[in-house]
């Protein structure tokens, strides 16, 4: 059955779909194709992987060649078209294998972050009931050989691979080591597959509800790669990829979008500030964009010295709110900071370019990208449709919800547009605390807090409170080697920027680390619970 059978996609109008043809946003390119294009100029870049249990060092040409082995024993298989290949894996270069090979056939990749548990993992497999799984043996705390016998006795897969150390002999009856399958005949070429068809289903992190499976067909995909790379500046160092490539857009900033520029792939299984830095030190690698955190990780760092700065020209920050203050402080040290909005629905709907004003990238997320539109209703919140939007979700209902008969997709964000276009988002609509009947938003109390000297990291969310409801609870990561703050010192820096009196967090909770989605942002529904639970 063709996935769009299994999944049935959103209606977009015709005139739009004309347009994205006749504008080249929407190409009959497929994935395949736009793998097989890219490695054909690029067989001797280095593809290396950094990581303490499976380090890897090699070329291009040598994971294409895995890729294509791999693909054959997908075909000699019966997987192809219509057909999806589950992969959850750490950055491995196996996962780069496994993606490329899933391209070259055709088949719909659903990737899933290393991190997964079995009831998420659950979800997925009964949601897309794959013809292939590919999975670590464990890697961790996780147990993926456990996990995944368990799973696929309930829910088979008539392939199951797995990459790691665990000896063919030692795995689950129903698992095959993918190494076995990685020295047959290539591949020669891609299969043929409708452009129509889908590519991917990415499942959505960081809600209380099961993942939300987004689906995106080749065009989308391809689109969106481009868009990637229209966004990212050219020259810098080569890439220190940390983003998991189980996530939506750290598997195409790894996988793909090196292709369209012919630059290495560098990837780390684990983000540690400590050996990031020494890599960058050792071997003159840069760190140029992601989320947040991942900036603030390494210049708040006590090892951070001005030759780690050199290798950080500038940063396209994402993902996740991008307070002001941040940027303002990476600017001060000579980084160029640039913004960007997105989401896996929408994975690039604006974002600011390095020649724009620096006013512009440091308080805005950017214009429309090309053939992107956006609009916001009368509360502001922010709609969005164009060449890169997803087709739909797993689920029809959601669909339903989501967009409307002209392709306008609901954000659940809320922004401002300035006269030249600029988006702001100002608020997310999860993100408001209604105190006593009032609306308070959480960005613009963080936004201030994050100017305090002794803040790394910041988040208001609402606490349950008796008598109004809610009340605004500020939840601090410190920065290392400054005193501690007190509650009353916030209440202080508050009042003096002139923050009305009923905006002020009411408790503040310090923590060493704040619970994160893959692509680095924080999960606040996480934070919620805990102060419902009484345990922060």
């Amino acid at each position: 059955m063709a996935t769009s059978e299994r999944w049935p996609r959103r209606s977009v109008p015709a005139d739009l779909a004309e347009r994205y043809r006749r504008s080249g946003w929407w190409t009959d390119a497929t994935l395949g194709g736009m793998v097989a294009a890219g490695l054909a100029g690029m067989r001797d870049e280095p593809f290396r992987v950094r990581s303490k249990v499976r380090p890897w060092d090699g070329r291009f040409a040598d994971v294409d060649r895995a890729a294509r082995c791999l693909a054959t024993a997908f075909r000699t298989r019966g997987i192809g078209p219509g057909d999806a290949v589950v992969l959850q894996l750490p950055n491995w270069v196996e996962a780069g294998i496994t993606f490329w090979a899933a391209a070259y056939v055709g088949a719909t990749v659903v990737p899933i972050v290393h991190f997964y548990g079995p009831k998420e993992v659950d979800y997925i497999l009964r949601t897309t009931r794959p013809k292939a799984v590919v999975s670590a043996d464990r890697f961790g705390h996780s147990d993926y050989l456990t996990t995944y016998a368990d799973l696929l006795s309930r829910e088979p897969a008539p392939l199951w691979l797995v990459a790691g150390d665990t000896a063919p002999a030692a795995l689950p009856p129903s698992a095959t080591a993918i190494a076995s399958l990685l020295d047959g005949d290539p591949l020669p070429a891609p299969v043929a597959v409708d452009p129509d068809e889908t590519a991917i289903v990415a499942f959505t992190s960081g809600t209380t509800r099961d993942p939300k499976g987004v689906v995106h067909s080749h065009r989308t995909i391809c689109c969106e790669t481009r868009q990637l790379d229209y966004l990212f500046p050219g020259g810098g160092p080569a890439q220190i990829t940390g983003a998991p490539v189980g996530h939506f857009i750290g598997m195409l900033n790894a996988f793909l979008v090196p292709l369209l520029r012919s630059r290495p792939v560098n990837l780390v299984d684990v983000w540690d500030p400590t050996e990031i830095l020494r890599l960058m030190s050792e071997e003159g690698l840069g760190v140029t964009g992601g989320a947040t955190y991942f900036l603030t990780s390494l210049i708040d760092h006590p090892s951070f010295t001005p030759e780690h700065l050199a290798l950080m020209p500038f940063a396209g920050l994402g993902g996740s709110p991008v307070p002001v203050a941040v940027a303002q402080r990476a600017t001060q040290l000579g980084i160029k900071v640039f913004r960007s909005y997105g989401s896996t629905e929408h994975p690039s709907i604006t974002g600011c370019r390095l020649s724009d004003t620096e006013n512009k990238r440091l308080t805005t997320d950017g214009p429309a990208l090309p053939g992107v539109e956006i609009r916001l209703d009368d509360s502001g919140e922010i709609f969005s449709r164009g060449p890169d939007c997803c087709v739909g979700y797993t689920d029809p209902e959601l669909t339903a919800a989501m967009f409307d008969a002209d392709g306008w997709y609901r954000t659940g964000d809320v922004g401002v547009v300035d006269d030249d276009g600029y988006l702001a988002i100002t608020d997310r609509i999860s993100d408001v605390i209604i105190r006593g009947g009032e609306n308070i938003s959480a960005q613009e109390i963080e936004e201030q807090l994050m100017r305090l000297e002794a803040v790394a990291e910041v988040c208001v969310v609402a606490a349950p409170d008796e008598r109004l409801g809610e009340r605004a609870a500020a939840v601090v990561r410190p920065r290392e080697g400054v005193p501690a703050l007190t509650l009353e010192d916030i209440r202080r820096h508050l009042a003096a920027v002139g923050l009305a009196r009923q905006k002020w967090p009411e408790s503040l909770h310090q923590v060493q680390e704040l619970p994160r989605t893959p692509s680095g942002k924080v999960q606040k529904f996480k934070l919620r619970q805990l102060l419902r639970d009484g345990q922060l």
